[in-house]
């Protein structure tokens, strides 16, 4: 065999520098296209996990309600009996997955909890109001969060996690 062709299968067996270039650049077209994805799906994982939270806090404190309404005069649960284990929710309230959090700040005043006031994000998770003395007693049970959520309104903007 002649040792010149030998050589040129060998060289044949490599990728030519063309090759790799192509590769890797539609690798970075599927990375272009698959990352943001990613973050979409993480970004509406959270605000799944919040309105999951959400829904299943204010069931319970409406079913805390109609028990109270059934055993004498109906009534929401105080900050205190929300907190305690079994009175109204029997696992402890989930981490807010927009800051972590799982503490539960009660709110005094009517008009922040209206308006749904983030305050101390860093520090409360939960946002709870209750005024059994008004008629009918009023609760209000929202995020601690003014970070956009996936959820659009009508208009096509961004809710955020305090509006959900």
């Amino acid at each position: 065999m002649n040792p010149t062709n030998r050589i040129n299968a060998n060289a044949r067996r490599a990728f030519t520098l063309i090759e790799l270039v192509a590769v890797m650049v539609v690798l970075a077209i599927l990375a272009g296209v698959a990352i943001p994805k990613y973050f979409d799906y993480a970004d509406r994982a959270k605000a799944a996990s919040t309105e999951g939270t959400l829904g299943g806090v204010r069931t319970g404190i409406a079913g805390f309600l109609s028990d109270s309404a059934i055993s004498g005069a109906a009534a929401y649960p105080t900050a205190v009996e929300l907190g305690t284990l079994g009175t109204v929710m029997q696992q402890a309230i989930p981490e807010n997955p927009y800051n972590g959090l799982n503490t539960v700040a009660n709110i005094t005043v009517l008009a922040s909890a209206t308006n749904r006031v983030v305050a101390n994000p860093t520090t409360i998770g939960w946002n709870y109001y209750v005024d059994n003395a008004s008629d009918p007693p009023v609760a209000v049970f929202w995020a601690n969060s003014s970070d956009d959520t996936t959820k659009l309104d009508s208009g096509g903007t961004a809710i955020t996690a305090n509006d959900l």
